[in-house]
């Protein structure tokens, strides 16, 4: 591997959601991540088809290692490899580690250096910390959620961007490399407490800053940046098909009304939040004239601050995402690429998905057990 974390060496304990995402994203920039499956149980149905495929997107790039950890012996398995590992990330409830004895303390008394990364939708701590939940809930609760959608409809749902990859993920991967940069200066590790909930807060800071200045509005449907303005919002089109507007600055929007045609005197009150539904509705109309097409033809490329909404069969041939390869084809599965982009060290998609325990035997050789520790770990139903 060639990404910037290439000889960075990172444990995996497989969970769903947004320990894989950012174990990926390690994995893209280079690190080497082994993969810690359950071993199956043959006869036991999977609720999830698509995981241990080529369409399990988000184990890409890592090798896969099966242990059966109700078993003393997979226990040290994980222990000896954590020996070695710079971090080691986990996605269970709060306890759970603590349980099969890979908590942190058992895991520092041996490796005083390792980054213990957890992630969880509440956090290792706080009232709710053992209830179940998904990123709907969490988004929920930091008052996110609350603010999308329109103003005549329940709040909606950001599919599981928000409170899974974007305020969980990227925050585990984030924090355990800060912690291991941490760790060099000083030689010793510590646990990153990544929490859904604090993420997703965390992504709303502008928001919160806003509301604070008066500039906000708890009433979903009537900000800037909430299809409130009619500057800042997706239209139909002709076709049905959609596009999206953010000319916010005056000089942009002033382009917008230029190509689109549009000399109303009302329009010259952008600003005028009393204005925007009226706004909205004529400018809504004016957009329904043409095919989507035809729009990105006059608008494309241009300050007016305009793209197609494009559906996933599309996003990936539209000539600006081809030109920067965005996306890649993997064994026939279109998926994004890594991001985002390094002058020298650039980061690579690696190995496709591992069938769980595919490289059980390969990574403890490598890691350091002997042929005849492996066949004994194997006769015993460990690996």
């Amino acid at each position: 591997m060639t990404g910037p974390l290439a000889g960075m060496r990172v444990v995996e304990m497989v969970g769903l959601g947004p320990c894989p995402f950012a174990a990926m994203m390690l994995a893209d920039m280079g690190a080497e991540v082994i993969r810690i499956d359950r071993k199956a149980v043959p006869g036991a149905p999977n609720p999830f088809p698509m995981l241990g495929t080529r369409y399990d997107v988000m184990a890409r790039g890592r090798r896969s290692l099966a242990l059966d950890l109700k078993q003393p012996a997979a226990k040290e398995v994980v222990l000896r490899l954590l020996d070695k590992a710079d971090i080691v990330i986990e996605g269970f409830r709060p306890g759970v580690m603590e349980r099969l004895g890979l908590g942190p303390d058992v895991c520092h008394a041996r490796n005083a250096a390792l980054v213990y990364g957890r992630i969880t939708g509440w956090g290792q701590h706080g009232p709710l910390a053992q209830a179940a939940g998904h990123d709907i809930n969490y988004v929920a609760l930091t008052g996110m959620l609350h603010a999308m959608g329109r103003a005549d409809a329940p709040p909606t749902p950001p599919l599981n961007l928000v409170g899974d990859f974007g305020g969980g993920a990227m925050m585990l991967a984030f924090g355990v490399v800060c912690a291991v940069l941490e760790a060099r200066k000083s030689g010793r590790g510590q646990v990153v407490d990544a929490a859904m909930t604090d993420g997703a807060a965390l992504l709303g800071a502008m928001m919160y800053g806003l509301r604070a200045h008066g500039s906000w509005s708890d009433q979903r449907g009537a900000n800037m940046l909430d299809g409130g303005a009619h500057y800042y919002d997706t239209y139909a089109c002709a076709d049905g098909k959609f596009i999206s507007i953010g000319a916010i600055e005056p000089q942009f929007y002033a382009l917008l009304l230029k190509l689109a045609g549009i000399d109303d005197p009302a329009f010259d009150a952008q600003m005028d939040a009393a204005l925007w539904p009226s706004l909205t509705e004529k400018i809504a109309a004016v957009f329904l004239t043409r095919e989507r097409d035809s729009w990105c033809h006059l608008m494309e490329g241009t300050d007016a601050c305009f793209a197609p909404v494009l559906d996933m069969a599309e996003a990936p041939r539209h000539p600006h995402n081809v030109a920067r390869a965005t996306f890649a084809d993997v064994g026939g599965v279109v998926q994004p690429a890594p991001a985002p982009r390094f002058s020298r060290t650039a980061p690579e998609i690696g190995i496709m998905p591992a069938i769980p325990g595919q490289h059980s035997a390969a990574v403890l050789g490598d890691w350091g057990w002997s042929q005849a520790d492996v066949a004994a770990l194997a006769q015993q139903g460990v690996i």
